[in-house]
């Protein structure tokens, strides 16, 4: 089996700007509105991280952690999101370890709970997750899946 890097941001800041243009690709979100949050996190601003998953130089999974993510539940916060992983590493548990690093992560921080929105079902469960609620989602017109890590 390959052996990837696991990466918080922190230990590999010069990463950042080729993070937030491989997140703003999976994803739609401006590549500036990555950059926000991950300079937030950089200079101590926020304890909310953003975690990789390297194979060699490239980028093949992630997922960040921030306040809100476009949902009106506000009180339920942090929120995991923009968990992707490219297709061709999929079902190798690349998702999984970023999840279990965040939520690790956080942890050692003494934030938790942690939250994350999706409309997956079966695949957050097999790592610690469990459903808590619907919330509706910003300019969304179904309600989508709230899971919390405790």
């Amino acid at each position: 089996m390959k052996t990837y890097e696991y990466v918080i941001l922190r230990e590999r800041p010069e990463i950042k700007n080729r993070a937030a243009e491989w997140f703003h690709k999976k994803w739609g979100v401006p590549t500036e509105a990555y950059l926000e949050c991950m300079d937030a996190y950089l200079s101590g601003e926020t304890e909310y991280g953003w975690y990789l998953c390297l194979d060699g130089e490239k980028i093949v999974g992630g997922m960040g952690v921030i306040e809100n993510d476009f949902h009106d539940r506000k009180d339920l916060f942090p929120n995991v999101c923009a968990v992707y992983t490219e297709e061709a590493y999929r079902c190798q548990g690349i998702a999984g370890n970023l999840l279990n690093l965040a939520v690790a992560d956080m942890k050692a921080k003494g934030i938790t709970p942690v939250y994350l929105v999706t409309d997956h079902t079966g695949f957050y469960e097999r790592y610690g997750w469990e459903f808590l609620c619907m919330v509706q989602g910003d300019g969304e017109p179904d309600m989508t899946r709230m899971y919390i890590h405790r």
